[in-house]
């Protein structure tokens, strides 16, 4: 595995949270533009984009774990299943995104509808916008930070030897 300790983990965790704020101001600022089809086509674009850079920075694109030994290998796909993760380890499509923009339909739908209220329509759909990529990109953040944390953990579990000392007759 290529992150060897806590702090490091939690140092790739935040500067995968500053990647995702920058790219929800960015989709906010195109939700903001009342042109149809604009938005999404940016949000998928945007996610295509970002969810291998983070799986990437957490070493779990599907070449990196491919480059595991065999142990680390499979303390990943455990904490994976474990998770339920769609996205950990695998290509990252444009059809596996818009499924993932589909879970968040309702979200979706009245970001669509309402930027087209003059002012605080398109106020309101940047907002939604913003919260939408923040809520998928942090969600699939935590999910990297789990597996690998997890395998950390299991890896540490299994190096760590006890040595018995010898009996003393008392």
């Amino acid at each position: 595995m290529l992150i060897k300790s806590l702090a490091e983990l939690d140092r790739i965790r935040d500067e995968c949270r500053s990647m995702v704020t920058k790219r929800s101001a960015v989709s906010a600022g195109v939700a903001a533009i009342p042109i149809p089809g604009l938005d999404i086509g940016t949000d998928v674009a945007l996610l295509v984009e970002m969810l291998p850079a983070i799986n990437s920075k957490f070493g779990l694109t599907p070449h990196q774990i491919e480059q595991m030994d065999s142990r680390s290998k499979r303390l990943i796909v455990v904490a994976v299943t474990g998770i339920g993760s769609e996205v950990i380890g695998k290509f990252i499509s444009r059809t596996l995104v818009m499924s993932l923009v589909r879970k968040m339909g309702a979200k979706v739908a009245t970001k669509s509808v309402i930027r087209f209220v003059p002012f605080v329509g398109q106020a309101v759909a940047a907002t939604i916008s913003f919260g939408v990529m923040k809520l998928v990109g942090n969600g699939h953040i935590e999910d990297c930070y789990q597996v690998c944390r997890e395998a950390l953990l299991a890896q540490a579990r299994e190096s760590t030897v006890i040595e018995i000392g010898p009996e003393i007759d008392a």
